[in-house]
């Protein structure tokens, strides 16, 4: 970008890099200059020069005096980068879908972001620090009641998803995010924010963790888990509420009723123990759903067109589906292939035999959605 500058009558040119200073090939021994805007003029006073003199410039750039390259420092670099950075925010939210706007937590990412920065804060630092010297609480009866309601929130969620789209006019292929205002689109929105917000919801699993010290079940797997899935469905909702990204969300309601059910039996006390003999199954349904989204949206990859209008998210709904399959796997792998190769004995012992006190999870024991100690699922 070019800047000229009238100094004594002779019109010089100057073109310098962002944030960069022109060398210093003269400039009063190499004095420094002094910026200072005012609309489209720039006002420029070198060190020991007794008038100022004016530019005609575009940012960022600088003034050639004479024949020698002014040294002029851009002191407004952060501020006109700032404000760059402001204006592209703006435009790009203006593709934002305005049917949301009005749900909560949908007027900007502050407030999301804010939430799970506090999340991620309170149980890897502030939560097991306030719980150090604490006993653990008991939640008993809380928990029978939170994991049965989101059974019920989900159950909810997965028919809301059907009954929008899914079982009326999907194509279960290519399917366009519908932006009118007709009653099924509007209701697809309602249940693409419902099973956003079942997610902040969720992040009360890692709180519960925490303060009935069960610190060994905050695994890296559930950190990521709990955080990237509220994060990204933020900006699908507010983008694109529906279409054929919002199959993962419907899958994954599903596997929540049966895993919230399991949590809520097993919250239940021993009694209810004889009922949960599928709980080895649970890891293999997730890995299931990861296997059914990935397959559901690799179609987008050998279609001749499509008009969902967000390609993006089909790139990275593809990118969750592998990312954790890979790591619930793992889990599988840690859990029941390297967990068979104990003896039975140990096995059946480490499931009848009581806990000593502050004994965490062994073995590749894992929370969030594949849970297991000796190859066998772990009761919330």
């Amino acid at each position: 970008m070019h800047v000229q500058a009238a100094v004594e009558g002779r019109v010089c040119t100057c073109r310098l890099r962002w944030r960069a200073e022109c060398a210093r090939a003269g400039c009063g021994g190499g004095q420094s200059v002094h910026v200072g805007s005012a609309g489209q003029d720039m006002h420029v006073q070198t060190a020991g020069s007794p008038s100022p003199f004016s530019l005609k410039f575009s940012l960022p750039a600088c003034a050639q005096v004479g024949t020698s390259l002014g040294c002029l420092r851009m002191e407004d670099t952060m501020e006109a980068l700032v404000e760059r950075t402001v204006r592209w925010y703006e435009e790009f939210m203006k593709g934002a879908d305005p049917r949301v706007y009005h749900y909560p937590l949908m007027q900007g990412p502050m407030m999301p972001l804010s939430i799970l920065l506090g999340y991620t804060f309170f149980v890897l630092w502030l939560g097991p620090r306030l719980m150090a010297n604490k006993k653990p609480f008991d939640l008993k009866p809380l928990l029978v009641i939170y994991n049965f309601s989101l059974v019920a929130l989900s159950s909810f969620i997965v028919y809301e998803f059907l009954m929008s789209g899914w079982l009326t006019g999907y194509t279960w292929k290519c399917d366009p995010v519908d932006t009118s205002d007709s009653p099924m689109a509007l209701r697809m929105v309602r249940v693409s924010w419902l099973f956003l917000f079942s997610k902040f919801i969720e992040l009360m699993d890692t709180v519960f963790f925490v303060i009935r010290k069960k610190n060994s079940q905050i695994t890296f797997l559930h950190l990521v888990h709990h955080s990237v899935l509220p994060w990204s469905w933020w900006w699908g909702v507010k983008f694109g509420p529906g279409g054929m990204g919002s199959f993962h969300a419907m899958i994954n309601s599903l596997v929540h009723v049966i895993m919230y059910f399991y949590y809520g039996l097993s919250a239940a006390g021993p009694s209810f123990q004889k009922y949960l003999w599928w709980k080895k199954h649970m890891t293999a349904i997730q890995l299931i759903q990861f296997v059914l989204v990935s397959i559901h949206i690799t179609q987008y990859y050998f279609m001749d067109s499509c008009g969902y209008q967000f390609p993006i998210f089909i790139h990275l709904i593809w990118i969750y589906g592998t990312f954790f399959f890979v790591l619930f796997s793992n889990f599988w792998y840690q859990a029941y292939t390297k967990g068979k190769r104990l003896p039975k004995g140990t096995q059946a012992s480490s499931l009848t035999a009581p806990r000593q006190k502050g004994e965490g999870a062994r073995n590749g024991s894992v929370h969030e959605n594949g849970v297991a100690q000796n190859g066998k699922v772990k009761a919330n």
